[in-house]
């Protein structure tokens, strides 16, 4: 298990250099490591089971964010931030959304899908295509545009 090396690693790094933040945000994928070895108990993990496991922690941090965000809690926004990007440095580089409209294109036009109740039937090709390189958000919203 490559990621978690890397993390120990960075992990005694962060702490010689006295960085909170990053420390904060390590001591979070070690331990959502932990758990998912525990879980899966005798199972190997896969790299996908970290990037999946990766992208869940940035997502529950984005949603926290935008909740201390709406309640004027700047200060725990910015811890919640400082430790995405941290997370954000494991995963691999995000789609434009250039690249996701264009990548998307050829997803309809070799499902032949031309109407909204198609989008369903897309997502799932699209999920698959870009498994960890795309925000579903985006991707569903450019899905409705490109399928109206």
């Amino acid at each position: 298990m490559a990621l978690e090396q890397n993390i120990m690693a960075e992990l005694k790094a962060a702490m010689l250099a006295k960085d909170e933040a990053k420390l904060r945000a390590l001591r979070a994928i070690k331990a959502a490591i932990i758990i998912l070895k525990t879980s899966e108990a005798g199972k190997e993990i896969t790299e996908e089971d970290e990037m999946k496991m990766l992208q869940k922690l940035v997502k529950q941090r984005k949603e926290s964010i935008d909740i201390y965000t709406k309640q004027g809690r700047e200060d725990l926004a910015k811890t919640e931030q400082e430790e995405v990007a941290v997370i954000e440095l494991f995963l691999p580089q995000m789609m434009s959304e250039e690249e996701i409209r264009v990548a998307l294109k050829d997803i309809i036009a070799s499902l032949g899908a031309t109407s909204p109740g198609e989008m369903g039937k897309v997502m799932g090709a699209a999920n698959k295509a870009f498994a960890g390189k795309a925000d579903n958000k985006i991707v569903s919203a450019l899905v409705k545009e490109m399928l109206s």
